[in-house]
């Protein structure tokens, strides 16, 4: 089974802006119940299905699929709940791990976290100088959340 670790942060200050490229992310959730998610992702010139399982720590199961750019179209427009997520993330190389960066757009706009993956839930990381608030355990910043209460609604 594969599964996610990833610890997610406030971000402050600029100081990151040119530290790596951004890539346009739209996306979408088709289901989110009982902490499992169902996500629709158009990345440039690909599509991706996402499943993940509830988040336990720091951890959970997550299996990703390439799809045909088309089908990824179809179910956004036609499948997805909205508003759909639509964000620039860069990625960031610090402390010998990547950071990706979201800055979000939308009904979104405003809000910019940081994501970093580990490799086991003890793995002790260096905190780059532009992360701020641990908002990891705190459900409001999930994507899947972000879509039933917009950051410009807090």
């Amino acid at each position: 089974m594969a599964r996610e670790i990833e610890r997610k942060f406030l971000v402050k200050g600029n100081s990151w802006r040119n530290l790596g490229e951004g890539s346009v992310y739209r996306q979408g959730y088709i289901a989110t119940q009982k902490g499992a998610t169902v996500r629709v992702r158009i990345v440039g010139d690909r599509g991706y299905l996402t499943i993940k399982g509830p988040t336990v720590n720091y951890s959970r199961a997550e299996f990703e699929y390439s799809i045909p750019l088309e089908d990824a179209r179809e179910m956004l427009d036609t499948l997805c709940e909205r508003p759909l997520i639509e964000k620039i993330r860069y990625r960031v190389e610090w402390g010998g791990l990547i950071w990706e960066i979201d800055e979000f757009d939308g009904v979104n706009k405003g809000l910019i976290l940081a994501e970093v993956e580990l490799s086991n839930e003890k793995q002790q990381i260096e905190l780059p100088i532009w992360i701020g608030e641990e908002v990891s355990d705190n459900p409001r910043y999930f994507n899947s959340n972000l879509v039933k209460e917009p950051f410009l609604q807090w």
